[in-house]
């Protein structure tokens, strides 16, 4: 039964048990940016529009056709947020943070905004979890930065995913390739609306997904072709140290980024299962973005990662089940489930409780008067541990038995031993 109101279209949200998939998948991509030394940053939902326009570029998709952005009672034009990068270069430089140790190491999670046609792993409403390493120009914090990706996607247990990189070079490379792409593009017959976004930025064309277009640019000359004796160093820099870091990777010659700041170093992780929606994130160096948007001239890397289709590659791999509405949580657990039979045992049962919790013991009770066989596969449901059931008896006698969930063996303890009891058997 469904009542008044649903979630707006295209919108991901997330309830239990796959709110609890959710919060494995933040946590374990925290832990790996933590252990590098970056940092938590919280940025607003929505900030100025021109910081969008000017920051991620006119040209792309995000900015012409997929902005949510609305008028503010004082007549300012504000956006949600489409994507990280442009508000953590907008901190970085308002807060003075590139004034101290380079590089500033910073990690982000939340919700982005974007008017898309909703379908599976394409929302309107999605969740990322986004890093930034700004301050200097380095291939090898280059690989950090993907390794960190890595890590997180291994850590998850995910196997069918391909990491692709890529360089599309200095100011100088795409320069000399452009002048090359032009040449051509110029020889092809292209309809109106592809002719306006090559004239804007000629790469946009290599992520145009339609059959007939990639068969005409199928002998573009590609960027790699043209790069500096610099960028080429650096590109080759990157894959050694992926190598040392044993990290598998394809080079993706026609790898675009939706997103105009990109410079240099471009990487993508690609999921098998996924389909249209293959891609799980990634990121790459935005040499002059923070230039363009009023501060120093420093370069910078990063990554987004999709949250929401890195749950979907979980259960794609089968790693995860959340398709069944009575699935125990897959991360979720209780140490300790005490069934109170009772008003006494309920009285003595939120004792207990609180003074488990107080020690660092994930503990529930069960509430409402369900019989001892429904509490019970409560208990099951919620994965817990262990329970212990409290009746007159074990209020009179002070004992009670402490049953373990995974083989049935139960143990005698006393109430006032519980903490201690629930140490040795955990």
């Amino acid at each position: 039964m469904s009542g008044d109101f649903q979630a707006p279209k295209g919108v991901s949200e997330y309830f239990p048990p796959r709110s609890g998939i959710f919060e494995k998948v933040v946590r374990k991509l925290e832990q790996v940016s933590l252990a590098a030394n970056y940092h938590l940053i919280e940025l607003p939902i929505f900030e100025d529009t021109e910081l969008f326009t000017r920051g991620v570029g006119e040209s792309t998709d995000v900015v012409s056709k997929e902005m949510y952005t609305f008028e503010d009672r004082g007549g300012r034009s504000l956006t949600l947020r489409p994507e990280g990068t442009a508000g953590v270069i907008r901190s970085i430089i308002e807060h003075g943070l590139d004034r101290g140790q380079l590089p500033v190491k910073l990690y982000y999670r939340g919700p982005f905004f974007r008017a898309e046609r909703p379908q599976a792993g394409r929302y309107r409403q999605f969740y990322q979890f986004g890093i930034e390493a700004v301050g200097l120009d380095d291939p090898f914090l280059d690989a950090e930065v993907i390794a960190i990706a890595y890590r997180g996607f291994s850590s998850l247990g995910l196997k069918n995913f391909e990491l692709q990189i890529t360089s599309l070079g200095d100011d100088e490379s795409r320069s000399k390739h452009r002048v090359e792409f032009l040449k051509f593009l110029a020889n092809l017959d292209l309809d109106g609306e592809t002719l306006d976004r090559v004239k804007k930025n000629p790469l946009r064309i290599f992520d145009d997904k339609r059959a007939e277009i990639q068969a005409k640019i199928k002998e573009a000359p590609v960027l790699l072709d043209f790069l500096t004796p610099d960028s080429a160093m650096k590109f080759e820099a990157l894959k050694r140290a992926l190598t040392e870091l044993g990290i598998p990777f394809v080079v993706n010659s026609r790898m675009v980024r939706g997103l105009d700041y990109y410079t240099g170093t471009a990487f993508e992780f690609v999921h098998r299962d996924l389909g249209a929606q293959a891609s799980i994130g990634g990121g790459g160096r935005y040499d002059g973005l923070m230039k363009t948007l009023g501060g120093q001239d420093l370069s910078g890397i990063g990554f987004g990662l999709g949250i929401d289709r890195i749950i979907l590659a979980l259960e794609s791999e089968g790693l995860v089940n959340s398709s069944n509405e009575n699935a125990k949580s897959d991360d979720g657990y209780l140490d300790l489930f005490i069934i109170p039979i009772g008003d006494g045992a309920k009285l003595r049962a939120i004792s207990l409780i609180e003074m488990v919790r107080k020690t660092g013991f994930v503990a529930d009770m069960g509430f409402g008067d369900r019989s001892l066989k429904g509490a019970m596969k409560a208990a099951d449901k919620l994965n817990a541990r262990h329970v212990l059931v409290l009746g007159d008896a074990e209020l009179q006698s002070g004992q009670g038995r402490l049953k373990r969930m995974a083989d049935g063996n139960e143990v005698s303890i006393t109430l006032d031993s519980l903490v201690a009891s629930l140490k040795n058997a955990i």
